[in-house]
């Protein structure tokens, strides 16, 4: 099992889970964070450290986010690793709460 960034990151980006994580799990690309599943070791740091709540374990997932196990899984491979913490982007908070944000997901 893995832990899960969804819709909620989109177009927030808020990275103050990057300095927590222990194994440097993260990717990033332009506007969304994932986790990197074969990376993740379930520790579950990350989850409170998320500004946006959009962190969950995979069995918590709500129902309506279950797809964000595979778009992780697959930008995992396409973004980038990313170790430290950095600026959300700029309308972050603007975005924060903003709901069925997938339409603006950008993989690259």
């Amino acid at each position: 099992m893995t832990h899960v960034v969804t819709d909620n990151c989109i177009n927030c980006k808020y990275t103050d889970c990057i300095d927590v994580c222990p194994v440097d799990c993260f990717r990033e690309g332009p506007n969304f964070l994932v986790i990197d599943p074969e990376e993740c070791i379930d520790c579950a740091v990350c989850v409170t450290e998320c500004p946006a709540n959009a962190i969950f374990h995979e069995e918590d997932l709500p129902k309506n986010m279950i797809n964000f196990i595979e778009i992780n899984k697959q930008l995992s491979k396409k973004f980038k690793n990313i170790t430290r913490s950095k600026n959300p982007l700029p309308d972050a908070d603007k975005w924060n709460g903003v709901e069925d944000k997938i339409k603006y997901l950008k993989q690259k």
